[in-house]
């Protein structure tokens, strides 16, 4: 299994297993498919509402606890310091671990200064090997770490062949900061399977497009994590490092980029107003 090292040195799987929109009651045997592929990093969140779900998986793996890097995050709604510690106690529980290895604060909205302070008491206090960001732009990352004491290990971004996020995967490099994708497949949008450039190059290396996809992502020294529910493509995903994308092939799919997302825009008032303000518990 390839790694990354994160800023704190702890070791990240470059590649790991997302389980956002799996259905609740089949998350434990899709994840147990997982942990069975070869896959060592599960990525869930409050959220998702599958936590516990995962938790049964990894319990049942027969593997041991620190072969698997599990990550989960935090809900806007609980951004407050107080209610931070008990989201995460909440979460702890429900997944039955210990520890978690990364905690991610899910959204840049609310009153993340407050939340970012609790997320740096659980790690000193040994809960959580590493803490970052989910989908924070260069200004509010770079003002969360120069007015606190931890440094974000990891931004979770929207990152895709649409949408590449090249300036901030400079910054983050620049910043020892790790770029992780969510929705590396775009969520389908854009006809992205039958995307002629990467259908090209697919056939090219006898590969598929997901595969072209994740290789250019870790070629990019961005770590991922594709979903699916079907074992086939589990394999599929995970099978990226027997083959290297040409300078050429990664400037062909750098011209994809077309700058915005697909899947929604962070700046649209209605959107943050949805996000800053959905509740998912009492």
């Amino acid at each position: 299994m390839k790694e990354v090292r994160l800023n704190n040195d702890v070791m990240m799987p470059a590649i790991g297993f997302g389980v956002y929109q799996i259905p609740v009651d089949e998350t434990e045997r899709i994840v147990s498919e997982a942990l069975e592929t070869g896959y060592r990093m599960i990525d869930t969140a409050a959220s998702y509402f599958n936590e516990e779900q995962v938790g049964n998986a990894i319990r049942r793996s027969g593997l041991k606890r620190e072969e698997i890097f599990v990550t989960t995050k935090l809900w806007v709604q609980d951004y407050e310091y107080d209610d931070a510690l008990r989201a995460f106690d909440k979460s702890l529980k429900l997944l039955g671990l210990d520890y978690v290895d990364l905690y991610l604060l899910h959204k840049p909205y609310g009153n993340y200064y407050a939340a970012w302070r609790a997320c740096e008491r659980l790690y000193k206090e040994g809960r959580i090997r590493a803490i970052g960001v989910t989908s924070f732009s260069n200004e509010r990352l770079q003002d969360l770490f120069l007015h606190n004491e931890v440094k974000p290990a990891v931004n979770q971004l929207e990152t895709h062949p649409f949408f590449q996020q090249k300036a901030a995967n400079k910054f983050l490099q620049c910043e020892g900061i790790q770029h992780e994708a969510w929705a590396p497949f775009a969520e389908g949008q854009n006809d992205i399977w039958n995307n002629p450039v990467l259908k090209a190059i697919a056939e090219k290396h006898g590969r598929t497009v997901g595969q072209v996809v994740l290789r250019w992502l870790n070629q990019r020294n961005v770590v991922v994590i594709p979903k699916t529910v079907r074992k086939e493509r589990m394999i599929e995903n995970f099978s990226i490092f027997d083959f290297t994308l040409t300078e050429q092939e990664m400037q062909a799919i750098a011209g994809l980029d077309t700058g915005k997302s697909p899947i929604y825009d962070d700046m649209d008032l209605a959107t943050t107003k949805y996000i800053g303000t959905h509740r998912i518990h009492d």
